[in-house]
């Protein structure tokens, strides 16, 4: 076995380089698909691994007036840090029983509520601040996820209407998701759009004056005008990632994808043929050739599902990983090719140096893009670039 040293200085374990100009690129061509409607940057989950803060701001820098996360927490944090324009509104919905409803309130955030336990627990929090507090009204349309049904509708938009005549809740929305917009002709859509219609009439036939109606998500932004209403909310396409395969790619929408992840190789050896690699030798190597270690894991968010079928640009060569994925690295069959330590190895990118996407990841581990690039951990730092956009 032989062994290339190690740079003196070699470059840093991973990265994932986050494109700033290419988020405020597809911020700009998202809203040009839907000019009469104001747009909220979803940036949840640590803006889908990419960062919340850094992408909050550039989203605002391309025409973003809203910013939306899950919880109130993520969004709590934003204004307290992030350095928005006080114009910029923030709106959380995933609450639980018991949640920060006064700092919310203090904090000028619009909140959702889909029942009677989360509206009173806004307004105890309203009376605590001494303030009104912001609440979107959420419909279940047919995700069967959070909102209200149609059902409880009516009693929903009655006490949400006492209040707001009590000066302790101002109406500021109302909306829904879709469940299958991803699946374009599905019949789902045309039903949830239907009665999204009919819960936005009863509720402002009895006197609801939102601000803002609103159903569009990533997909329903890119393939169904009709559902843009007033705001329109894209969050994966938001960060260059095709919400589904059946939409096309990213390139086939105009996006550009917005993170690139790679790691220094750690090691490159010689080995012979029938050498067994990594737990439980699921790969063996067919014949004399070379190995390289690439130092990311399942603990940075590699999917352990994409063992033996994961693409790696090394060397402008795709390569396949070679057995199971670990906790901290995985293999690659580099088939003789001699890089030397140190060298990029590009899990996923934009692609334009022929390294796979986000999308290659997903179909390679059975899952979604989504889940492929908010999964990155905490352990692979983050390296922003074009945060100061440039003027002519």
């Amino acid at each position: 076995m032989s062994e290339t040293a190690q740079p003196a200085a070699a470059p840093s374990r991973a990265r994932a380089e986050i494109d700033l100009a290419a988020l405020r690129a597809n911020v700009r061509a998202l809203r040009a698909k839907a000019p009469g409607a104001a747009f909220m940057a979803v940036v949840k989950a640590d803006g889908y691994g990419h960062g919340a803060v850094p992408c909050a701001r550039a989203a605002v820098e391309a025409g973003a007036t809203w910013i939306g996360t899950a919880t109130p927490e993520e969004a709590l944090a934003l204004r307290a840090g992030a350095g928005l324009p006080a114009d910029v509104r923030i709106m959380c919905w995933l609450w639980t029983p018991g949640g920060p409803w006064r700092e919310a309130v203090e904090a000028d955030l619009d909140v959702s509520v889909s029942g009677l336990w989360a509206l009173r627990e806004a307004v105890e929090g309203a009376r605590l601040a001494g303030r009104a507090a912001r609440v979107h009204l959420k419909a279940d349309t047919g995700l069967g996820r959070n909102g209200c049904q149609p059902a409880d509708w009516p009693e929903l938009v009655a006490e949400a209407l006492r209040a707001e005549r009590a000066g302790l809740v101002r109406i500021t929305g109302l909306w829904s998701h879709f469940a299958c917009a991803d699946e374009p002709g599905h019949p789902s859509v045309a039903a949830q759009l239907a009665r999204f219609r009919e819960m936005l009439a009863y509720a402002e036939e009895h006197g609801v004056r939102p601000e803002v109606r609103h159903i569009a998500n990533s997909p329903a932004v890119l393939t169904l005008p009709e559902a843009h209403f007033d705001l329109i909310r894209p969050g994966i396409a938001m960060y260059g990632v095709s919400p589904g395969p059946a939409l096309g790619s990213a390139a086939d929408l105009g996006l550009r994808p917005v993170m690139t992840l790679s790691a220094s190789l750690a090691l490159v050896k010689h080995v012979p043929g029938g050498h067994g690699v990594s737990y439980g030798h699921h790969y063996t190597t067919p014949g004399e050739t070379t190995l390289g270690l690439v130092p990311l894991g399942y603990a940075d968010g590699v999917p352990r599902h994409a063992s033996g079928t994961g693409p790696v640009l090394v060397g402008g060569k795709w390569r396949t990983v070679a057995g199971r994925i670990a906790m901290d690295q995985f293999v690659v069959d580099l088939g003789g090719d001699e890089p030397a330590p140190g060298e990029e190895a590009v899990l996923f990118g934009p692609g334009d140096r022929g390294e796979p996407t986000a999308e290659d990841w997903a179909q390679a581990a059975g899952t979604i893009a989504y889940e492929i690039v908010t999964r990155i951990g905490a352990r692979v730092p983050r390296v922003h670039t074009g945060e100061t956009e440039r003027t002519p």
